[in-house]
């Protein structure tokens, strides 16, 4: 999809990288999948503290129907807070396709009483 990439480059001249390469690779994957499991309800129990929830809400996109456009990471007011910003597009189960939409999912850093840092979603408020 050659305007998917017109939308990341946009997405990374706007917004300069500002995190390490590994954080940003773990935080992109993770945004992904929470977006996809809000979107489209496939995956919300690996988030119980995000999707507290979930079965009790029906997803509102197919996932055969949804893709996300564009995604970058960045720093978020500090060195252990960061925020993926997605661009996606998907159909509703009304048949209405919408593309551009823009989710953005918080994380902190938090570590391990054996040092290891993990990056944890936070729940939308």
């Amino acid at each position: 999809m050659a305007g998917d990439q017109v939308i990341q480059r946009s997405l990374q001249a706007a917004w300069p990288a500002d995190l390490s390469a590994t954080d940003e690779r773990e935080l992109l994957a993770d945004g992904r999948a929470l977006l996809r499991a809000d979107a489209t309800g496939v995956g919300r129990a690996k988030w119980p503290d995000v999707f507290p929830d979930s079965d009790q809400v029906a997803p509102a996109f197919a996932a055969s129907r949804f893709r996300i456009q564009a995604a970058i990471a960045r720093r978020d007011g500090g060195p252990d807070k960061a925020v993926v910003h997605l661009v996606w597009a998907g159909v509703d189960r009304g048949g209405t396709f919408t593309d551009l939409r823009i989710a953005d999912w918080h994380f902190t850093r938090t570590t391990s009483k054996k040092g290891a840092a993990t990056w944890t979603p936070q729940p939308r408020t």
